[in-house]
């Protein structure tokens, strides 16, 4: 299997450029199905939960492990990608999540919570192979270029990420004629896209593009020793203070959308609204996450990483005022605020993803991407957590306004960064 990684590289080493589009064709159609099995889980695991144990204050226990499970995904993904390549890498790590989607629902059959949870942090592993299929995209980018290289990624999941949350009630009504409980329609919806997920990347994802970066760089290298000129163009290294920022932005952004989000679906059902009034806000949320991508990566590679990371902090103190505000029978208000929320996520995301490529040298590239992922599931699984305690504990609106508040905080690490340079 090497050395024919190996000749697929090489073949298109005179053509990188041809290589990249081959390349985001493949990973495009992964996305599209991750997408709706990322989207599945998260708009019913809550509700799940809470009908299992028959109280809120854990309700945020699915999110928190899923999250948790993305976060051991992402070492594992990244440290497969980084020994064998991009394309075993991610294809593992979405056949992980399939599986733990029919654990999920083997669970809600025979109603064993202690099986549900085990399966549900199996099932985080679809979530990190979805995040970590951005950088796959960004490794043959050039360094101009590489904001709209991570855009084209992320804004493929937007079909499968809109559609998933509403198939909820069909799927449903599925699940129900086979037998099993009706919120574990969606995870039979998550299996499947997950499967061929996997599928589409270990047939179509070549050449490789990890493998396929590092020939191009061993090639400039070589040309770098003759050609002095050659050898500083080459230098785009920004410290280890780009690392740090990368992950700080994607780290807090993703801690604040996870914990408003996931308590959004529980706060329409107590206040009266159907799965699919909660899957359609869902649905907006997870579409603003995405679909804004291509205009986010020609923002960011045309004003700076910097802007763009303060725009997102902005953006969810807005996100957070208007969901701690909005009246709980109003659909629409809760809809416009987990778009903004979605939003300013995917401001951070791309911004961060972007720093971080920037930063890492090729020969560890993978392996700290893959890092710094566990960083941004723990954030998550933080928020996941503390959400539904904090909602039981006070209110969602409190918890809305603390999110926005927080996000705040990206503002003065954006400063000292850029008075640093």
């Amino acid at each position: 299997m090497t050395s024919t990684a190996s000749a697929d590289t090489t073949a298109h080493i005179s053509d990188p450029d041809q290589a990249q589009r081959r390349i985001l064709r493949a990973l495009v159609a992964s996305q599209v199905l991750s997408g709706a099995g990322l989207a599945a889980g998260v708009s019913v695991g809550a509700l799940l939960a809470q009908d299992m144990l028959g109280n809120t204050s854990l309700a945020g226990l699915p999110s928190a492990l899923m999250t948790a499970g993305s976060a051991l995904a992402a070492v594992a993904v990244g440290r497969i990608s980084q020994a064998r390549g991009r394309r075993p890498g991610l294809a593992a790590g979405y056949l992980t999540g399939a599986i733990g989607s029919a654990g999920v629902i083997i669970a809600a059959a025979l109603d064993n919570p202690v099986l549900l949870f085990i399966a549900l942090f199996v099932y985080g592993a679809g979530t990190a192979t979805n995040l970590q299929a951005r950088y796959a995209g960004a490794d043959l980018a050039h360094p101009g270029h590489r904001g709209r290289a991570v855009s084209t990624v992320l804004v493929a999941t937007t079909l499968g990420g809109v559609a998933g949350p509403n198939l909820a009630a069909p799927t449903g009504t599925l699940a129900a004629h086979l037998g099993i409980p009706d919120l574990t329609g969606p995870f039979i919806l998550a299996g499947a896209a997950y499967a061929l997920a996997a599928l589409v990347l270990a047939l179509w994802l070549r050449p490789d593009p990890l493998l396929l970066a590092r020939t191009v760089a061993q090639a400039k290298e070589a040309d770098a020793a003759t050609d002095p000129a050659a050898a500083e163009a080459a230098d785009t290294s920004e410290g280890r203070g780009g690392v740090v920022l990368g992950a700080l932005v994607m780290v807090l952004t993703q801690l604040v959308m996870v914990a408003i989000m996931t308590m959004t679906p529980v706060h329409m059902h107590d206040h009266g609204h159907g799965t699919a009034a909660s899957g359609l806000v869902i649905a907006i949320h997870i579409g603003a996450m995405y679909l804004p991508s291509p205009l986010t990566g020609w923002l960011v590679d045309r004003f700076g990483r910097m802007k763009i990371s303060a725009a997102s902090g902005i953006t969810l103190l807005a996100a957070g005022i208007l969901a701690a505000v909005a009246p709980g029978d109003s659909v629409a208000l809760l809809a416009l605020a987990l778009a903004l929320l979605g939003l300013g996520w995917n401001f951070g995301l791309v911004a961060g993803t972007a720093i971080i490529t920037d930063t890492v040298p090729l020969a560890t590239r993978a392996r700290t991407q893959g890092m710094v992922d566990v960083s941004i599931a723990i954030a998550g699984a933080t928020g996941g957590m503390a959400s539904g305690i904090m909602v039981a504990a006070t209110s969602y609106p409190a918890l809305a306004l603390a999110g926005g508040i927080l996000s705040l905080a990206l503002l003065p690490a954006v400063a000292a960064t850029a008075y640093r340079r």
